[in-house]
């Protein structure tokens, strides 16, 4: 099991990176572009697990409704707000606007 989880993982990463700065994506759409049309909340888990956040922009995920994470594992809300504002998205009232900032694929 454990290696199912990793090459889970690796694909929502391997997904993840090619979200463009300035843009952001849900956690369903991301299960749907690996495959895994009803796993977002397994998306969630992998990038709780994220070992490079850097590499692996994980700020850039959101709820479906726009809604930022309120358990954001690498500070918050508040910090994947600032996140993604140093990256030109607009954050009012915990939310982007998904018709603006959503990445087409």
């Amino acid at each position: 099991m454990q290696g199912d989880n990793k090459n889970f993982n690796s694909r929502v990463y391997e997904v993840l990176r090619l979200v463009p700065r300035g843009k952001v994506t849900t956690y369903g759409d991301i299960a749907r572009l690996i495959g895994a049309p009803r796993c977002a909340r397994q998306v969630g888990w992998a990038l709780h697990a994220n070992p490079e956040p850097i590499v692996n922009p994980c700020h850039r995920v959101v709820f479906k409704d726009g809604s930022l994470s309120p358990a954001f594992a690498f500070g918050g809300e508040n910090m994947q707000a600032q996140l993604l504002q140093s990256e030109g998205v607009e954050v009012t009232g915990g939310k982007v606007d998904m018709n603006k900032y959503r990445w087409e694929v």
